[in-house]
C-alpha cells in the first residue's frame, strides 16, 4: 500500500487509530529522502520503483508508447505533455489546475492542430491521448529532466520550467502563438480560462522493454499495488477539509483491510510519502516480537508525519 500526501505543508492533524494499529506489526526497511524541490515526488518515485523504473527519473511516457515490431526495444524517447494555464504574477507563475480548462477531446484536437506544425520542425510529433494528456515523441527529448506534474500543480512553476532549447523556445512560442488565437476566443465567450502554456512531464527512455509487471493496466490492479489516489488529489488542490475525509475513509478501509490482512498472518508493504520523503515498511519477520517491543518503543503516524 501507497499513501501518497499523507502529510503535507500546512495539512492539520488528524485521528489514525487504524494506521497506529498497523504500525505495530510493521518494521521499517528503509527511507527514501530528497528536497522538497526534487522534480519527481515520494509517491511517484514509489510506484516507479514498483513496476522498474528509474525511480529519479521515471519514463512513464515510454512504458506504453508504440513499439515497432522490428525493433522491440524501445529506444525513442517519450514524454507527456499537458495543456496548461499558466498565471503569471508579480513574483511567480503559478501553474493552474488543468482540470479547471473543461477541454473536450474535440478541443484537444483542435489544439494539436495549432501546435503540432511548430514541433515538427524540431523533429516532434504529437498525440492526443486524452484532452489532458498528450504524447510527445523525438530525438530532442533525449536528456531532458522534466518535473512531475504533481510537483507543480498550483505553486510556481518557474522553478521547473526546461531552461533547454528547443523546448524553452517552443514555450514561448507557444504563448506567442495562442494569445489572441481564434482557439482561445471562442473559449473566452464561453467563459472559459485560456490555455497558454503546456507541461512536460514523465519524459524519458526505457532501458528494457516493459514487462507484464510495469505495464499502465497492472498499476491500478488491486491484487497488485493499492495506492489510495484520494489524498493525492485533495492535498495537490489544498482541500483540506476533503483531506481530513479522505484519511477517515481510507482508514474505514483499505488500512483497515491491510491490518486484518496482516493481523491473520498475511505478509504486507506498506510506503508513507510526504512531500519530500518516504518511509518503507514491511510485516516485521516476527510478528511477536515486533509487538513486544512496540510496547516500549511504539509508532505512531503523527510522531512520523514530521518526518515526510
Amino acid at each position: 500500500m501507497i499513501l501518497p500526501y499523507a502529510a503535507a505543508e500546512n495539512a492539520p492533524a488528524v485521528a489514525t487509530p487504524q494506521l497506529d494499529a498497523l504500525l505495530a506489526w510493521l518494521a521499517e526497511v528503509r527511507r527514501d529522502g530528497a528536497e522538497y524541490d526534487f522534480p519527481i515526488p515520494p509517491h511517484e518515485r514509489a510506484v516507479a520503483e514498483v513496476f522498474g523504473l528509474d525511480a529519479r527519473v521515471p519514463a512513464w511516457a515510454a512504458v506504453d508508447a508504440p513499439v515497432d515490431a522490428a525493433a522491440p526495444m524501445p529506444d525513442a524517447p517519450h514524454a507527456w505533455l499537458t495543456p496548461c494555464h499558466l498565471h503569471a504574477g508579480a513574483d511567480q507563475v503559478r501553474l493552474d489546475d488543468p482540470a479547471q480548462l473543461q477541454l473536450t477531446l474535440a478541443d484537444a484536437q483542435g489544439l494539436c492542430a495549432i501546435l503540432a506544425p511548430w514541433w515538427a520542425e524540431d523533429g516532434l510529433t504529437l498525440q492526443v491521448l486524452t484532452p489532458l494528456l498528450w504524447r510527445v515523441s523525438g530525438a530532442p527529448l533525449a536528456g531532458l529532466r522534466t518535473a512531475s506534474l504533481d510537483r507543480v500543480l498550483l505553486r510556481d512553476a518557474s522553478l521547473w520550467l526546461p531552461q533547454t532549447q528547443p523546448f524553452q523556445r517552443l514555450h514561448s512560442e507557444a504563448q506567442m502563438l495562442l494569445y489572441n488565437h481564434p482557439f482561445n476566443d471562442a473559449r473566452e465567450a464561453q467563459g472559459l480560462p485560456p490555455v497558454n502554456g503546456f507541461w512536460l512531464h514523465g519524459a524519458g527512455v526505457l532501458t528494457q522493454a516493459p514487462t507484464p509487471a510495469s505495464t499502465p493496466a497492472q498499476c491500478a490492479a488491486p491484487r497488485h499495488i493499492t495506492f489510495v489516489d484520494s489524498l493525492r488529489q485533495t492535498a495537490l488542490r489544498q482541500d483540506w477539509a476533503a483531506w481530513q475525509q479522505a484519511w477517515q475513509q481510507a482508514e474505514a478501509g483499505p488500512i483497515a483491510a491491510l491490518l486484518a490482512h496482516v493481523r491473520t498472518g498475511g505478509q504486507a508493504t506498506l510506503t508513507l510519502c510526504g512531500e519530500a520523503q518516504a518511509i518503507h515498511f514491511k510485516r516485521a519477520r516476527s510478528a511477536l516480537l515486533q509487538r513486544f517491543q512496540g510496547l516500549f518503543n511504539k509508532k505512531s503516524f503523527n510522531h512520523l508525519r514530521n518526518q515526510l
